[in-house]
């Protein structure tokens, strides 16, 4: 009975962590925001993924007159991977290309965030698709380390 509660617990406290943040992995990185987001480039052109765009979302603000700490969004893919989910969902399609999102947080680290493959599996039943998202998974958790990694 205690192992049964005990699991209870477990799987409730792990559903709410996944659910509190959101769906997404953060990485802190040793480097500056534009340091990240220059190495996260380059690991992904390393591995032949297109970068469609890098957003600096400070620099907009600062265009209206606003202050925003350092925050860049990277967003980047891969068609051959990319389209094999929309296979699975054409409506996964609404969260691709993928996104990095990379910031300076109130404390002053800078912190690397994507959306973690197995939400967007659980967002869009993608049951089908799960060796390609654990392909997903893998890749984006080496790209995240390549970029923030000292």
């Amino acid at each position: 009975m205690k192992i049964i509660l005990f699991m209870s617990i477990l799987l409730l406290t792990t559903s709410s962590l996944l659910y509190a943040a959101g769906g997404l992995i953060t990485v802190t990185s040793a480097h500056s925001v534009s340091q990240t987001a220059d190495r996260l480039e380059a690991a992904l052109h390393a591995k032949g993924m297109t970068v469609f765009n890098r957003i600096d979302h400070a620099a907009g603000a600062a265009k209206v007159g606003l202050q925003l700490r350092p925050t860049t969004l990277v967003i980047f893919g891969n068609p051959k991977i990319g389209s094999k989910l929309m296979q699975c969902d054409q409506q996964t399609a609404i969260d691709l290309p993928m996104k990095a999102l990379i910031y300076k947080d109130a404390d002053g680290r800078v912190q690397l965030s994507y959306n973690d493959p197995a939400w967007l599996g659980k967002r869009h039943q993608l049951d089908a698709c799960q060796p390609v998202l654990n392909k997903i998974s893998k890749a984006l958790s080496n790209f995240a380390h390549a970029a923030t990694k000292p």
